[in-house]
């Protein structure tokens, strides 16, 4: 059992950081590099979408939801950047792990990434696919709804727009969006499912192959393919786009802020706490657990360590800039829509853009859903940045296949076959497959690997404490403040998510100790004794 613990030692990692040439990741990012791609990875579906779920759980405290979700990322953000700084290789939470707790807890963390990157990709490329056919709807133009989604979500789809023409025609005095037609929605779905679904085939018009009534997400499969082409061409390149479109849609943040500040009403934030926090504390910590979406990828910044200029002073720049200015847009957000809208008649489906088409400036909707479109097309690029480096680091240590996932490309110097194979699967799953369940197992497993990274930090404290850190993480030692702070905030929001969550992260976790068991430790370059690999540069 011990050697299920063998650890990489820091002596090992630093030289591996030190390795240069063309078999090598190139390091060509700098501080605004970095932080774009903090900034790219976390301002997305969060801002634009999740701030209505969010808004139905806690109130007008959704600002503190935020503020909570937030704050278990700056305790766990810290530990990252002292890790960055001290380990620059790729691999983030993975690497770290295999210097302090050993290889099983960093297969784990690695498997727990994969989960993390490569499915949150898939998930965030479905709603990309949603924003970019009411991008086409401004200017007219219909898509097909078997090729806007896979078949189950396109019948989905279908039938609750056959439903909503039916309940507008029944009740027209419910407001589409609100929870009361939500509810009711739901129940005329109950009752009539029959007649619903009949219309529902007939509105889809799908052809058949076999007789079989298929569905292609046409949208999400494509951006997939096109941000895996930009990420194999090289990492300036990536860093180039996503830098613009960080630009774009930070911008497009600052404008919801701007214009929906002169539409606040301050009576739809309560006068006393109870009608600020109708909920309570347990719903502010329920939506704090459910928009954790919205700060998935700051770690990403982490898995470019190997590509960093200067990651001992960057990385930490990067990592913790990143969240603080991520944090006070989603609170600037989170306060205009409490204030635009009272929280029940808020929009669940389409919540920013709805709460400026119901004081008629239709025109700033359309501006919010191109911002929208931006924003998760930077998500996904970083989130299959992050999931490419992670598949690397660890062929490099043999628990994946080195030949395939550590070859480098000799003239973009990217690990190009890692990131085409995570590309085409994000791209296939997030086509074909209806993702709602894997974008909650997403959340859960997210905050797993901050939990570990936050117990590491202490541990690495203890174990190696001479150790030089370009930077030095506040209050870990020898009252681990930080790090404590960082276990209990994340692991509150695990809990609040709910049995069904850690069930299929369980799940997911069985899989990744089938696939350890089976060939990881028995090509485990710590568990054999063997050098570092010879470099994989050819095509």
């Amino acid at each position: 059992m011990a050697n299920l613990f063998a650890r990489k030692t820091m002596d090992v990692l630093l030289a591996e950081a030190r390795e240069e040439g063309s078999h090598t990741l190139q390091r060509s990012l700098g501080p605004f590099a970095l932080t774009s791609l903090g900034v790219g990875a976390v301002i997305g579906a969060g801002i634009f979408v999740l701030a209505g779920i969010g808004a139905h759980n806690a109130g007008p405290a959704l600002i503190l939801s935020y503020v909570l979700s937030g704050m278990g990322c700056v305790f766990a953000g810290l530990c990252y950047a002292e890790f960055a700084a001290m380990i620059p290789l790729a691999g983030s939470a993975y690497t770290y792990a295999y210097a302090t707790l050993g290889e099983l807890f960093a297969w784990i963390i690695g498997w727990d990434l994969t989960l993390e990157y490569a499915m949150g990709a898939s998930t965030v490329s479905g709603g990309w696919s949603n924003h970019f056919i009411e991008f086409l709807n401004i200017f007219g133009i219909k898509f097909p709804l078997w090729l806007a989604y896979d078949h189950w979500t396109g019948l989905r789809t279908a039938t609750d727009q056959v439903a909503r023409a039916m309940l507008q025609a029944q009740h027209p005095e419910l407001i589409a969006g609100t929870k009361a037609f939500s509810e009711a929605l739901e129940a005329l779905k109950v009752a009539a499912p029959a007649a619903l679904t009949s219309q529902a085939h007939a509105l889809l018009n799908a052809p058949h192959i076999f007789g079989v009534e298929i569905g292609f997400n046409l949208p999400a499969f494509i951006i997939a393919l096109v941000i895996t082409a930009i990420l194999v061409v090289g990492i300036q390149e990536s860093a180039k786009f996503n830098g613009g479109i960080v630009v774009m849609k930070v911008a497009v943040v600052l404008f919801v802020i701007a214009l929906g500040s002169r539409y606040i009403s301050h009576a739809n934030w309560g006068t006393d706490w109870h009608s600020f926090a109708p909920m309570g504390v347990s719903g502010i910590g329920t939506a704090a657990g459910l928009i954790f979406f919205s700060y998935i990828g700051f770690d990403a910044v982490s898995t470019t360590a190997q590509e960093a200029k200067n990651p001992q002073r960057d990385l930490p720049i990067g990592i913790i800039l990143s969240l603080i200015i991520c944090t006070v847009l989603y609170i600037g957000v989170a306060a205009v829509l409490t204030g635009m809208v009272y929280w029940p008649d808020i929009n669940i489906e389409a919540p920013v853009a709805r709460a400026f088409l119901s004081h008629n400036l239709g025109w700033a909707a359309d501006v919010i859903t191109v911002g929208a479109l931006a924003g998760l097309t930077s998500v996904m690029l970083v989130m299959l940045l992050g999931q490419s480096r992670v598949l690397y680091a660890m062929a490099k240590d043999g628990l994946l296949p080195n030949k395939f996932f550590g070859s480098i490309h000799p003239k973009f110097r990217t690990p190009w076959k890692a990131t085409i194979l995570a590309g085409v699967l994000a791209a296939i799953v997030g086509s074909v497959t209806p993702i709602d369940d894997i974008g909650k197992m997403v959340n859960i497993g997210t905050l797993l690997a901050f939990v570990i990274v936050c117990i590491a930090i202490m541990v690495l404290r203890k174990t190696d404490p001479d150790r030089e850190r370009p930077f030095r993480a506040p209050l870990v030692w020898p009252i681990p403040v930080v790090p404590v702070l960082g276990v209990l905030f994340n692991g509150y929001m695990m809990y609040k998510l709910g049995i069904w969550n850690w069930v299929r992260l369980i799940g997911w976790l069985v899989i990744g100790m089938v696939v350890y068991f089976t060939y990881s430790r028995k090509h485990s370059r710590v568990q054999l004794g063997l050098p570092d690999p010879e470099p994989v540069d050819h095509l």
